[in-house]
């Protein structure tokens, strides 16, 4: 488990829709735990924040990534493949947070060393309620890797 005493947990949301990104922002405002939420707004984006390239050369190291599979310009599959293939990236655990239901994203998902994969629901209070599971799960019961 992250010590929240230590510093607060930095998160890489990569996310294109407005409106999840600040319910994903209120829920972990919500959250016991500290956290910076950094947000990127499609693929390429966040690969630069991870490489720390394009102007985010002082971007820290995830703690944790949740990732929305369609995205503009480098889908979500692609970014989980690239982060998966890098030796300097492949610890951080990534949360696929979509819309899909479908079984073949899902099995691509954990194929590609996803760490969970979990389905946007419609409705506001499930929505609040999946990001809730997450930091339970994530931000509190888990280990996370130290950072490098």
């Amino acid at each position: 488990m992250v010590d929240p005493a230590d510093r607060p947990v930095d998160i890489l949301l990569v996310e294109d829709n407005n409106a999840d990104v600040e319910l994903t922002r209120q829920a972990l405002r919500e959250a016991q735990i500290p956290n910076s939420l950094h947000v990127a707004e499609d693929g390429e984006e966040a690969m630069e924040f991870l490489r720390r390239t394009a102007g985010h050369e002082a971007a820290p190291r995830p703690d944790l990534i949740i990732l929305d599979l369609n995205l503009p310009s480098k889908n979500g599959r692609e970014v989980l493949h690239e982060i998966k293939s890098d030796d300097d990236l492949k610890s951080i655990p990534v949360v696929v947070l979509t819309t899909s239901e479908d079984a073949e994203d899902i099995r691509a998902v954990y194929r590609g060393h996803g760490n969970s994969y979990l389905c946007k629901p419609v409705d506001f209070d499930e929505f609040l309620k999946i990001i809730k599971t997450l930091e339970n799960f994530w931000l509190e019961a888990a280990k996370l890797p130290p950072r490098d």
